[in-house]
């Protein structure tokens, strides 16, 4: 049997990541995109400030290391230049289909193969489907009364309007988690005024961001291959102090937490001197069952003389401005939504269809479930990429995301050799899988009922994140077994 031909939906590093690896194992293979570029959430995130909060020695490929990065936190812009690199680097340009979306995709038994519909009504035919869609890519606009009625931009950092100026204008920033820590100090340097309306803290903890210096840039372009063996010890050090603070930090251990909570509440009392603004920065629910910030400058932005934090409620919005429970009125010329993404509907710009008719966004109404987060029940040759429960609150989702094209890869050469035309998990092997990581999930401090997070859905099901260490991640997905596998010939 010849090589599959692969159908990639999403241009972001986990379908570059599947295009590249595809590519070597003799599958043929096209991404369609429906963006102008390639690079997924890094090139459709552009906000003022926008950074990974990874280490840049972690949040790149094992296989594909770069030396163009500024600094240990890589910038967003450069995460897409990276992108961009890998496409030129492995010639991918030619199979990527950019600025068309892939509207739907329906399973046809009877000739084993998706058909993927375009926007501009194309229709693409392949053996297999890899949905590179990932899960934080739809905005999450909130619903606050008489948002109609303001007369001024409103922008979401998720779609980041660069005519709108800032300079002298009196800004409100609806918000303050992972991209407003980031949002908030750039605009604070433009900004006449600003107000950051939080509706509940977050523990934050130092980011100790440096800046790649001239000297290090040229030592490494001096002798490549010594750099490179450098970087690759530099690399397993940072990786398995990542991969302990799970341990650390999101076990349910008490004296990890008290340890952790000691670092985060040190980083807030160094940098903020004010008690009562300390006291409005202070959470009320355990270090980690939310997503801990990393960051240097958002609590000194917050002491500037230009910005004001406000944690009383907002009841709605007016012609000119933010009302507050309280009744005041906060006359604003711009608002800022820093409310990050839609996360536990898992509503794919793509409907997938698969056997019978079975709707994905159906199947998982309830909450989204897959076979190691990578394959899912009556969707034959189907592989998600970021999917269900293998999101990460410690370590990088590169590494996910190569551990999950590896069993791709793997799985396709276990079909050619055993000549399988379609594979699906079982129901059995599917709810196992499930069964065990919901167990182990509990034993997590996501799993605490007193906070909410957009880790878990509104019935307290965490379908977000991954259960344990990434080590435990990569030896489940390390073999394929077939016997959790419907297999047709």
């Amino acid at each position: 049997m010849s090589g599959k031909k692969v159908i990639i939906i999403g241009a972001g590093l986990g379908g570059l990541c599947a295009a590249i690896k595809l590519k070597q194992a003799g599958h043929s293979f096209v991404i369609i995109e429906k963006l102008d570029k390639v690079g997924g959430t890094w090139a459709q995130n552009t906000y003022p400030g926008v950074a990974c909060d990874v280490p840049v020695a972690l949040y790149q490929f094992e296989f594909a290391q770069s030396i163009q990065w500024s600094r240990a936190y890589p910038q967003g812009h450069e995460i897409q230049a990276y992108a961009e690199e890998l496409a030129d680097r492995y010639q991918l340009r030619p199979n990527i289909r950019l600025g068309e979306e892939a509207v739907s995709a329906v399973w046809q038994e009877g000739e084993r193969k998706w058909h993927v519909i375009t926007a501009s009504g194309d229709v693409v035919e392949g053996d297999i489907l890899v949905g590179a869609l990932g899960q934080l890519n739809r905005p999450n606009w909130p619903e606050i009364q008489g948002q109609d009625e303001f007369d001024g931009p409103i922008i979401h950092a998720a779609a980041w309007d660069h005519d709108v100026s800032l300079a002298g204008k009196r800004v409100g920033v609806v918000g303050s988690a992972a991209s407003a820590v980031q949002i908030i100090p750039e605009i604070a340097k433009q900004a006449a005024e600003l107000t950051v309306f939080q509706r509940s803290p977050n523990w934050v903890v130092p980011r100790r961001d440096v800046a790649v210096s001239a000297e290090e840039s040229a030592l490494v372009m001096s002798n490549p291959e010594i750099a490179a063996k450098l970087g690759a010890m530099n690399r397993q050090l940072i990786y398995e102090n990542a991969d302990y603070f799970f341990w650390q930090v999101f076990e349910w251990t008490d004296v990890a937490r008290q340890a952790y909570t000691k670092i985060a509440t040190t980083h807030l009392n160094s940098q903020i001197a004010d008690p009562e603004l300390r006291a409005k920065l202070t959470p009320d629910y355990p270090i980690g069952c939310r997503r801990i910030l990393i960051s240097d400058d958002y609590f000194p932005a917050l002491e500037r003389e230009n910005v004001t934090l406000e944690n009383t409620p907002i009841k709605a919005m007016t012609k000119t401005g933010i009302v507050t429970d309280d009744g005041r009125d906060h006359a604003l010329d711009i608002i800022v939504y820093a409310t990050g993404f839609e996360t536990t509907g898992w509503r794919w710009s793509t409907e997938i269809i698969g056997r019978d008719g079975a709707s994905l966004a159906e199947a998982w109404s309830d909450g989204p479930e897959a076979y190691l987060g990578i394959t899912v029940t009556e969707f034959p040759n189907f592989f998600i990429l970021y999917g269900p429960n293998t999101n990460l609150g410690h370590n990088a989702i590169t590494f996910m995301l190569e551990k999950q094209v590896d069993y791709m890869i793997s799985a396709l050469a276990v079909m050619t050799d055993e000549k399988l035309t379609a594979i699906a998990p079982t129901r059995a092997a599917q709810d196992a899988f499930n069964a065990d990581l919901q167990a182990n999930l509990s034993k997590t401090v996501w799993s605490d009922p007193s906070c909410n997070s957009w880790y878990k859905t509104a019935t307290g099901r965490i379908t977000q994140n991954w259960g344990s260490h990434t080590r435990a991640y990569a030896q489940a997905v390390s073999n394929i077994c077939i016997d959790d596998y419907d297999t047709l010939r």
